[in-house]
């Protein structure tokens, strides 16, 4: 393997744990709930979900779990939910 592909997965490796690197700016997921699937965004700034306790409430289950996940590589306005731990 060339030395300058191994330097790259090394870098890689370390980006990986750095996660204070990355920002997201615009995701979506589809994710499978306990009673159907979902497609879960993150765009212009908002979150958005299929799921019908998102359109009641501007919030779910959904894009809590995904917050949790992603937590610092998220923009400060993307945490819509305060940091409770279980």
């Amino acid at each position: 393997m060339q030395s300058s592909l191994i330097g790259k997965i090394d870098k890689a490796k370390r980006y990986a744990q750095e996660t204070d690197r990355i920002t997201f700016s615009e995701l979506s997921v589809n994710f499978r709930g306990d009673n159907d699937n979902y497609t879960t965004e993150y765009k212009n700034g908002k979150w958005h979900c299929s799921c019908h306790f998102f359109s009641i409430w501007g919030l779910c289950s959904h894009t809590m779990a995904l917050e949790r996940i992603l937590d610092n590589m998220l923009p400060e306005a993307a945490m819509i939910t305060p940091h409770v731990t279980p």
